[in-house]
């Protein structure tokens, strides 16, 4: 099967630290929203103020931070503009993570209102869909939001390498336990 040049000038980066990455931003947007609501239950209050968060985090800081986000710059990685190779327009930004942070805002119902209802254990479908196109394209690993965008994640030389430094500090660890 034959790629275009696009996707094949940039690296590649694992789906493992692309989900981790999410995690990161995901976790500190959530985490903001749910103190700031102030009840157990997401309220409309903790939704406009995730919206916001996800956008400043995932829009904005992206924008002036050379196509990174804080778990993107923890794990090096970017988001760039297929055809161009460059931090996407903001235009782009925002069409990319409106789809993302639907998804996301929705999986924050799903675990703050967990213990009331089992069901909404189904508002994590669209997020799941969205990124699961990754999963199946071999190729290229476009989500749903990369394609719709014309976005990519590529590896990075800038950021703190978080995933390297684990794994470091991980068999350090261990072999202190095996002596």
């Amino acid at each position: 099967m034959k790629t275009s040049p696009d996707y094949t000038r940039f690296p590649r980066v694992q789906m493992g630290r692309r989900a981790v990455a999410f995690a990161i931003d995901f976790l500190g947007v959530w985490l903001l929203s749910s103190l700031l609501g102030g009840r157990d239950r997401f309220s409309w209050a903790q939704a406009i103020v995730f919206l916001l968060a996800w956008y400043g985090t995932r829009v904005f800081v992206v924008a002036r931070n050379h196509g990174q986000s804080l778990g993107r710059w923890a794990l090096d990685m970017k988001v760039l503009d297929v055809e161009l190779g460059k931090v996407p327009s903001l235009q782009a930004l925002v069409l990319r993570e409106s789809i993302v942070g639907l998804g996301a805002m929705l999986a924050a119902i799903a675990f703050n209102n967990f213990f009331t209802s089992a069901g909404n254990i189904l508002l994590l479908l669209p997020l799941a869909i969205d990124c699961g196109m990754a999963f199946v394209d071999n190729t290229r690993s476009l989500a749903g939001h990369d394609r719709v965008a014309r976005t990519i994640v590529a590896s990075s030389l800038r950021g703190y390498s978080l995933d390297i430094k684990m794994k470091r500090f991980l068999a350090q660890a261990w072999q202190r336990i095996l002596k």
